[in-house]
């Protein structure tokens, strides 16, 4: 039997993780199992310049935390080496720099588990999409492209009413001058 000081430690781990979960955008559940220390420091230090929290966990404690946190549907993926990469600030940086990962190490053991967005539980392939998806200022010049387009749109149609009325005008006074 752990003792209290341990229990307490334990306890606090799931309340930070819990709360951590809460504020997070996005979080990445991965099976580490198979990287080499060189390529796991690469790994963490590409996730913490992009703004996410990399940890190894206990499976009991996320399981826990998760729990706590209200995330249902990710207890079927706690098994074995089991890291989570999570962040605040934004939805795509830890599932693209994965999925990086894996196509560069096509023949390791290192894989996408699961993982949440917004405090749903989501599988492997809704990551691998969130991870596809274009970088933040594309989507919004795309938004914003798609926007334009009817207003550009109507301000040419407003132009070629105005020519025509132009050329009509130019008509009739060349008319009535000669």
């Amino acid at each position: 039997m752990p003792s209290e000081k341990i229990l307490e430690q334990k306890k606090q781990q799931v309340a930070e993780l819990s709360e951590a979960f809460k504020a997070a955008n996005v979080g990445v559940l991965v099976d580490y199992t198979g990287i080499s220390v060189e390529k796991d420091t690469k790994l963490r230090k590409q996730l913490r310049e992009a703004g996410c929290e990399y940890k190894v966990v206990k499976n009991t404690l996320l399981s826990r935390a998760f729990k706590e946190a209200g995330i249902d549907g990710l207890d079927e993926v706690l098994n074995g080496a089991t890291a989570i990469a999570y962040s605040d600030k934004g939805y795509t940086e830890a599932p693209k720099i994965f999925a990086d990962y894996v196509k560069a190490n096509p023949n390791g053991k290192f894989a996408v588990k699961a993982g949440f967005i917004d405090g749903g539980a989501v599988d492997a392939k809704g990551i691998d999409q969130l991870a596809k998806l274009p970088p933040k200022e594309v989507l919004v010049a795309q938004v914003l492209g798609g926007l334009n387009g009817p207003i550009q749109g109507f301000a040419n149609v407003c132009s070629g009413v105005m020519r025509g009325l132009v050329i009509a005008l130019n008509a009739i006074a060349e008319k009535q001058g000669a």
